[in-house]
């Protein structure tokens, strides 16, 4: 009993994922510190906290902005389906702009933050706010020179805040070889979270760290996210793993014959397959094909493809015979389409477990997963690869991934020691040549 009452309290944050990482969310009643350079997500991050814990946690939150007035704020996270005006109309959420004119500040006596205590708590009493966003610190020091001033008075806000039991999320901009620009923040908050938006080989990915988290556990790792319509959502690696279950029931390949092969039965649910072959031999043919009788039983089912365009991928698979346009009508079929150097590969792997994640589908065809080499190298696919298939044996989905080969050389992915069985195709006489291989089983 005792031990329960001292761990610590958490504020879900209701962002997709990072809940996951935190084990829980943010600490409550505490100081969490988000940095990242211009354009890595603070802003966002912040107010999709606040919204959250007003729409779904019953905590009503405070916007304080140095920089961007409420309609500028308002009109910005529109996109992501916000709307601040509706919170604030309800008493769901106040936004006070403080505005500070770097030009105008002289630095002359003694500088303290009373007035902007005195300010937001009655900001905070008006709702009854328990979270706070404050967005961003170096305005609100801007034009002070007295470093010593600067740290004792970022002591005394984020005692301030404590004092009060808010949960606050205070922004920073990343400094030079530091997390922030005074190089004090990281070390009084509580919990410190990194945004970062790199950019390698023109592709740009965005990755969170938890930097530190005082009093629980957490994902240390570096984790893709993306800024979606529906906000940030985070993939969280730390959740896949050698855990999952193994089913002895069957599904159909959807071809016959290679059903015949693999003893009348088909593949087994939730195993990941990897077909290899040299061009022309049929394999998106057979992906769809394994599709299509998933769909015939019933099933939703995901296609990731990367060289053709859905209607381009119906039209051509009309001509043998497999009409899919009914089962995309029905939205037994959900076909995505893209190029693989739109993305990075964390962002591949982030985007397609969201979809995953939202679609549930028993069925997912991965074609071709070559064509990643395009956009990074080796070591990277097989690593992005392992993460994929861990999270997709966790749900128990069964996977199908097509690798363009040549001379039906074996691919390097195929040597992970990941795929349950490895098909390499042949084309002969208008007819499937296949021969079967059992791999290692993850």
């Amino acid at each position: 009993m005792g031990l329960e009452k001292s761990r610590l309290a958490k504020a879900p944050t209701g962002i997709e994922g990072l809940d996951e990482i935190t084990t829980g969310g943010l600490p409550a009643g505490r100081t969490t510190l988000v940095c990242g350079s211009a354009g890595s997500g603070k802003t966002v991050f912040g107010l999709e906290f606040l919204v959250h814990g007003a729409l779904n946690f019953g905590e009503p939150g405070v916007f304080m902005a140095f920089e961007e007035t409420p309609d500028e704020l308002t009109q910005n996270v529109a996109s992501f389906g916000f709307d601040l005006a509706q919170l604030e109309k309800e008493g769901k959420l106040a936004i006070d702009h403080v505005f500070i004119e770097r030009n105008e500040i002289e630095e002359t006596g003694e500088y303290d933050l009373e007035g902007l205590f005195i300010r937001l708590g009655s900001a905070v009493d008006s709702i009854g706010a328990k979270r706070v966003v404050l967005d961003t610190l170096e305005v609100l020091f801007a034009g002070l020179k007295d470093q010593a001033l600067i740290r004792a008075e970022l002591r005394r806000l984020f005692r301030w805040l404590k004092e009060r039991g808010l949960t606050a999320i205070v922004t920073g901009e990343r400094g030079d070889g530091t997390l922030t620009r005074y190089g004090l923040e990281e070390y009084v908050a509580d919990c410190v979270i990194l945004l970062d938006n790199r950019v390698s080989d023109q592709i740009s990915t965005r990755r969170m760290r938890i930097v530190k988290y005082r009093g629980s556990r957490h994902g240390g790792d570096e984790y893709p996210f993306l800024m979606g319509p529906q906000g940030i959502s985070v993939f969280p690696l730390t959740s896949v793993g050698l855990t999952h279950g193994a089913s002895g029931e069957r599904v159909s390949s959807g071809v016959p014959e290679l059903d015949t092969m693999l003893g009348a039965k088909g593949f087994f649910k939730g195993s990941s397959i990897l077909v290899s072959g040299t061009p022309g031999t049929g394999k998106s043919s057979l992906a769809l094909a394994f599709l299509k009788a998933a769909c015939e039983r019933g099933e939703k089912t995901l296609y990731f493809g990367f060289e053709e365009s859905q209607a381009q991928i119906i039209r051509n698979m009309s001509s043998i015979g497999l009409d899919l346009q009914p089962y995309v009508d029905e939205g037994l079929l959900q076909i995505h389409s893209v190029r693989p150097s739109n993305l990075g590969l964390e962002a591949h792997l982030a985007s397609m477990s969201q979809i995953i994640t939202k679609v549930d589908p028993c069925a997912v065809v991965i074609d071709p997963i070559s064509n990643f080499i395009t956009a990074a190298d080796q070591s990277g696919v097989k690593s992005m690869l392992i993460r994929l298939v861990d999270f997709l044996k966790m749900r128990q989905i069964t996977a199908l991934f097509t690798h363009l080969s040549q001379a039906s050389r074996l691919p390097p992915t195929a040597r992970t020691r990941t795929f349950r069985q490895l098909w390499i195709l042949g084309y002969c006489c208008g007819t499937w040549k296949t021969t079967g291989s059992e791999a290692a089983a993850s």
